[in-house]
């Protein structure tokens, strides 16, 4: 990781209410505006550059009763054996 150690100057408009947040932070921390503002910029940079790990949302099975999920194999050939039936059913 480069590290730099000139500084920019230069002049950034803020809303209010981040304003407000970062002079908090920086009370909160006892650091100074600039250190807030720093700090916040490269969190938020740092995030946004990092890989999101994927997640697929669980749902529920809607098994039918009485069908044993310790056998899901053969639920599945079970299932595709329906799907067969009723393709040939339909001429397909």
């Amino acid at each position: 990781m480069r590290c730099y150690d000139a500084s920019m100057r230069t002049t950034l408009t803020l809303e209010g209410d981040l304003a407000d947040r970062l002079k908090q932070l920086a009370a909160d921390e006892g650091i100074t505006f600039k250190d807030a503002v720093n700090r916040t910029l490269r969190a938020g940079l740092e995030a946004h550059s990092a890989p999101r790990p994927h997640r697929t949302p669980a749902r529920p099975m809607a098994l039918r009763a009485g069908v044993d999920v310790t056998k899901a194999l053969r639920l599945a050939e079970v299932l595709e054996d329906e799907e067969i039936v009723r393709e040939v059913g339909a001429g397909r």
